[in-house]
């Protein structure tokens, strides 16, 4: 089997890459934006499944299709809301939420072989699937965080957040300042909210912003030890499994 990846984020498609490895999928080649691609399929052969994000660097992947006619099978990847997956439904599309979970990788690829589809160009109503998606032209990220400090509001750029970590059921970010807020949300949460290129999950307990390491130290069982700027309170631990995608973080 032959696989394309289309995905604007780097690091994203690598970990896509080496998930559908372990699977024996062979990626032939990953791209990163819709000019990338509509060029890449005007010289190439069509792959026999493609991985294709939404919402590329230069705008919607579905500008791909209105230029090349696609044969292969396609499985979207997207962070969007339940909204846009029920589009996805209507339309008999396969998709996978990100961030993709192993388990569901391997089903959507395992469907995909029991169909064994033939070729054929594909033909899907976009314009259902655009309305229904969340601000369809540009991807967003959080700007700011509010807290509740007394009686009063106090927004946090997130420019000005070093890191946001889980304490006894509660979720903190840790600012620029040295001060530590407790916010309304999860990390699990914060996973769609935070621009991915900024910052990165290092363990269960701990979101890094890239800005703000100050030191990367060797630390015992092939982990990572990080100092940030002004966060001391204890240490942070790139957990062992989050290593090389931390290290790929870096490039």
């Amino acid at each position: 089997m032959e696989v394309l990846i289309i995905e604007d984020e780097k690091p994203s498609a690598r970990r896509l890459k080496r998930m559908l490895e372990k699977l024996d999928v062979v990626v032939t080649h990953t791209l990163h934006s819709v000019e990338e691609s509509i060029n890449w399929f005007s010289n190439n052969p069509q792959p026999e499944l493609i991985f294709l994000d939404i919402q590329l660097s230069d705008g919607l992947s579905f500008e791909i299709f209105d230029t090349i006619s696609i044969t292969s099978s396609v499985i979207f990847t997207t962070a969007y809301d339940e909204y846009a997956l029920q589009a996805f439904k209507l339309n008999s599309i396969d998709y996978l939420l990100k961030p993709i979970d192993q388990e569901e990788l391997e089903k959507a690829v395992a469907k995909y072989k029991t169909f064994n589809p033939k070729p054929q160009q594909v033909q899907m109503n976009f314009e259902d699937i655009k309305k229904m998606l969340t601000n369809p032209v540009e991807r967003e990220y959080k700007k700011r965080f509010t807290t509740k400090i007394g009686q009063h509001l106090k927004m946090i750029s997130v420019d000005d957040i070093e890191c946001f970590y889980s304490e006894n059921k509660g979720t903190y970010a840790h600012t620029t300042e040295g001060r530590n807020y407790l916010l309304d949300t999860t990390l699990e949460q914060l996973e769609t909210e935070l621009a991915p290129e900024t910052f990165f999950r290092v363990n269960r307990t701990f979101y890094i912003n890239i800005n703000a390491i100050e030191d990367i130290i060797s630390y015992t069982n092939s982990r990572l030890q990080l100092k940030l700027a002004s966060y001391k309170e204890q240490d942070i631990i790139v957990a062992r499994e989050r290593v090389k995608d931390f290290k790929i973080w870096l490039e």
